[in-house]
């Protein structure tokens, strides 16, 4: 099959390139696989002839609108050379409309994924729901990340909606001692960092780590006791879960929560808050520890603490992660494009 995969990916970084690039990478080890991003970028030399790319200005709102508009006419332009059987457009909102607008044009079956945030958050502007709710009633499919979206997508008017979960690929393990607390992710309000310096003033004989950068850094470092590091953005993941005895994803919402998986990919336990996506990651007391209330994290705590129930939980978690390996997950992908293709 040709697929034209349309969103954000590498060298752009964050979650739904990280996706899309392991999702590409598996798929085209059996089919002719393209990809329409948002430029400028530079594409990486052994896919060159595979990326396209519209040139959008770099302009909160205006960005969006400009690549719904760019990018159906660039679809268009590409299916009449590649003659497309399936384009699939990631991240419900401007980027699936391109999709929706293209597909008035050339008639291609239209997948679309919700990741997250734009069921959660551009579901609630204005102008985005529009893209949102037309994204999701003109797909042919809609996918989403985990069932807590997907009753999302169903209430916003998708029908024909599929949970296919996010993968995680290999994770490397370094023989290092564990003895920190971390966070991993956006230093944004609603990734909620603060409460890991509630926590490290609570429990002043232990190490945390803050990974991640955004603009409440400054304020939380100026809050922060002594036994909190920031290590801003990193690439080297495997090496910092490695060194961590305990996660802690304490986000007001989260459409899936990959760093749970890769977590526990490396034995690491979890506690995350009982919202969103998180509860389909976490099997409570069982590869980490779901809480609600600030009393319940503080707790939770206290029984990772236990080298034995940490052991337990973070051996229990690399069974689990491994139900989410990229050839897992792109083969369900593909059963989806091929009943459709066959329709």
């Amino acid at each position: 099959m040709r697929i034209l995969m349309v969103g954000h990916y590498p060298p752009h970084g964050g979650g739904i390139a990280n996706h899309l690039d392991n999702l590409v990478r598996e798929l085209r080890k059996r089919h002719d696989v393209y990809v329409l991003t948002y430029g400028p970028v530079k594409p990486r030399d052994f896919e060159r002839e595979f990326i396209y790319q519209v040139t959008v200005p770099n302009i909160f709102g205006v960005r969006g609108i400009s690549f719904s508009i760019l990018a159906a006419q660039k679809i268009a332009e590409l299916n009449e050379e590649f003659n497309f059987d399936i384009i699939h457009a990631h991240f419900i909102g401007t980027t699936s409309y391109a999709g929706v607008l293209a597909k008035e044009k050339v008639g291609v079956p239209l997948v679309v994924t919700a990741h997250g945030s734009d069921l959660d958050f551009m579901s609630k502007l204005p102008l985005g729901r529009y893209f949102v709710k037309k994204s999701l009633m003109e797909a042919d499919v809609v996918v989403t990340v985990s069932h807590y979206l997907a009753k999302k997508a169903i209430h916003l008017g998708a029908e024909r909606v599929h949970v296919v979960p996010n993968g995680i690929k290999p994770l490397r393990f370094y023989s290092l001692k564990k003895k920190f607390v971390t966070f991993i992710g956006a230093l944004r309000e609603y990734k909620n960092p603060s409460v890991l310096i509630q926590l490290a003033k609570l429990f002043p004989s232990e190490s945390f780590l803050i990974v991640g950068d955004g603009p409440l850094r400054k304020e939380l470092e100026k809050n922060a006791p002594p036994n909190v590091r920031f290590l801003g953005y990193r690439t080297d993941i495997d090496k910092i879960l490695s060194q961590t005895k305990i996660l802690l994803l304490p986000s007001k919402r989260e459409g899936f929560g990959l760093v749970v998986l890769e977590a526990n990919s490396l034995k690491v336990p979890v506690i995350g808050r009982n919202i969103g996506g998180i509860p389909e990651l976490i099997r409570n007391r069982k590869n980490g520890i779901l809480f609600e209330s600030f009393e319940d994290l503080v707790e939770a705590f206290k029984l990772l603490l236990e080298k034995k129930t940490a052991h337990k939980m973070g051996c229990l978690g690399s069974k689990v992660s491994k139900q989410y390996q990229w050839k897992t997950i792109s083969r369900k992908i593909e059963e989806i494009y091929i009943k459709l293709h066959s329709l």
